[in-house]
């Protein structure tokens, strides 16, 4: 026994050593040391070039360089950044307002008493209601307001990706990662995570740090994915929009979508420092990221595949998690408990937790019955709306849509709810910092394999959310 076990402690004083003379080492080598290994390597890369690469003298891909220089520069990097990105929100934004309209009015002004009228003809009434006013008039939400912006946004965004320009927006974001004690690549994923949170989740596979991977992983919520931008845009559209003059309705929209995302960025950092300096503590790792370059979009083949592979992947998937959305909440509408639907015990149930943070039980309501998808919060906060003033004798009939003919309408519905500025900056707000859709709370569980990490990652910016509306209710109910 003592033979067997001789070997075994003494590779483990050798294991105690080799460990004690690392930490005392990291202490002496400063903490630039990785990009120090990193900048020698391709000194020594470019001192090897010049010994066997001959030039001819002249000068090619110059205006990448000078090009490189002003997108990815100290100072003009992350501004070029915010201009790019609010030139693309303010075109999606004044874009989809027109076909947002014509969509509401062909699907729902047009084609939804037409198809009421027919399966009313040999369908019960209440599987007529189920059908009609509930699956099919969600399905018709989701398209009118959700296929114009990513029709056009989805597009603009693949442009710059193919053009080369995403890259350049990690190279920009990499030192803001480190400080924060995650890794440069974080970017990459979060970039990601802006088309698809579950997609996001899954690109953290280039992280290979368990620990800087988990730190990419949870906050990966934090990225406004493809089912949030429709809601961002259009609360923007009507609210924000609303409060300054009509020239300038489609640039202040567009500026409160691009705070709602820096926002976004800004709780990112946040959350990554914090969890490097607790529960996750270490030090940031270093990584090489080499620049594409620069290449002329392929314009037809890009609005080919945004509209296909993005546009509508994504308005399918949204449809499909409509249907039994839509269902669902004409079901809590009709079936009664007393004297009073399901739906209106939640919403009774959820309004002084919804008063208490800036907004109410029927959106409360709403983000329940849509985690399997973010693309029907929207869709949903219209079906319930339209039933809590039906219940106030205000509405048009239990769990029915009410019929839209121009964006007004959604002001006027909203307003009759008692929809305030304040309840729409709160929605913004929570839309970005709630928990992740079921997709990608079931992605990071297949990722990190653990329950604990997977549940850290849907209550935490759900906690977060809630905390930021209260304060901003307080201060807004106490400045104004």
């Amino acid at each position: 026994m003592n033979k067997s076990s001789g070997p075994h402690e003494e590779n483990n004083r050798a294991i105690e050593e080799l460990l004690s003379n690392a930490r005392d080492l990291r202490w002496t080598v400063g903490d630039d040391i990785h990009d120090q290994l990193l900048k020698n390597i391709y000194e020594q890369a470019a001192d090897i070039s010049d010994k066997v690469v001959r030039h001819d003298g002249k000068k090619r891909y110059d205006w990448d360089q000078k090009l490189d220089r002003f997108l990815t520069g100290r100072w003009t990097g992350l501004p070029m950044m915010l201009i790019l990105l609010s030139l693309v929100f303010w075109i999606t934004i004044v874009g989809s307002n027109y076909p947002s309209a014509m969509l509401s009015g062909l699907l729902i002004d047009s084609l939804h008493p037409l198809l009421k009228n027919f399966f009313s003809g040999f369908l019960p009434a209440w599987m007529s209601g189920l059908l009609i006013d509930g699956m099919y008039l969600t399905s018709a939400w989701v398209v009118a307001v959700m296929l114009p912006p990513m029709a056009i946004f989805f597009p603009l965004f693949t442009l710059l990706e193919d053009f080369g320009y995403l890259p350049r927006i990690a190279f920009n974001l990499d030192g803001l990662f480190r400080k924060a004690g995650a890794h440069g690549k974080q970017a990459l994923t979060m970039t990601m995570g802006y088309g698809c949170n579950a997609a996001g989740v899954v690109a953290t596979r280039i992280i290979d740090s368990p620990r800087e991977r988990l730190i990419a992983i949870i906050t990966n919520n934090f990225s406004l994915c493809n089912g949030r931008w429709p809601t961002q845009i259009l609360i923007a559209s009507l609210f924000i929009g609303a409060v300054a003059p009509p020239a300038l309705s489609g640039i202040v929209a567009a500026g409160a979508v691009i705070a709602v995302a820096l926002l976004g960025i800004f709780f990112t950092f946040i959350t990554s420092w914090g969890l490097s300096k607790t529960i996750l503590r270490g030090e940031a790792s270093a990584f090489s990221l080499e620049l594409p370059p620069y290449r002329p979009p392929r314009f037809w083949q890009t609005l080919y595949t945004s509209l296909i592979d993005r546009t509508a992947i994504v308005l399918w998937r949204a449809v499909i998690f409509a249907m039994p959305a839509g269902a669902v909440i004409w079901l809590i509408s009709n079936i009664t408990v007393g004297d009073l639907s399901l739906a209106e015990w939640f919403i009774r149930a959820l309004d002084p937790l919804g008063g208490l943070v800036g907004l109410n039980g029927v959106i409360l309501l709403a983000f329940i019955v849509a985690i399997p998808a973010n693309e029907i919060v929207i869709p949903s906060i219209l079906m319930l709306t339209v039933l809590s003033l039906n219940l106030h004798g205000m509405g048009t009939g239990a769990g029915v849509l009410f019929e839209p003919d121009s964006l007004n309408s959604y002001m006027q519905l909203f307003h009759q709810a008692n929809w305030t500025l304040l309840t729409a900056v709160n929605l913004m707000l929570f839309s970005l910092l709630h928990n992740p859709c079921s997709t990608t709370i079931y992605t990071i569980y297949k990722e990190t394999g653990s329950w604990k990490w997977t549940m850290v990652s849907t209550f935490l910016p759900l906690a977060l959310g809630f905390i930021v509306i209260f304060f901003v209710t307080q201060w807004a109910r106490i400045a104004f």
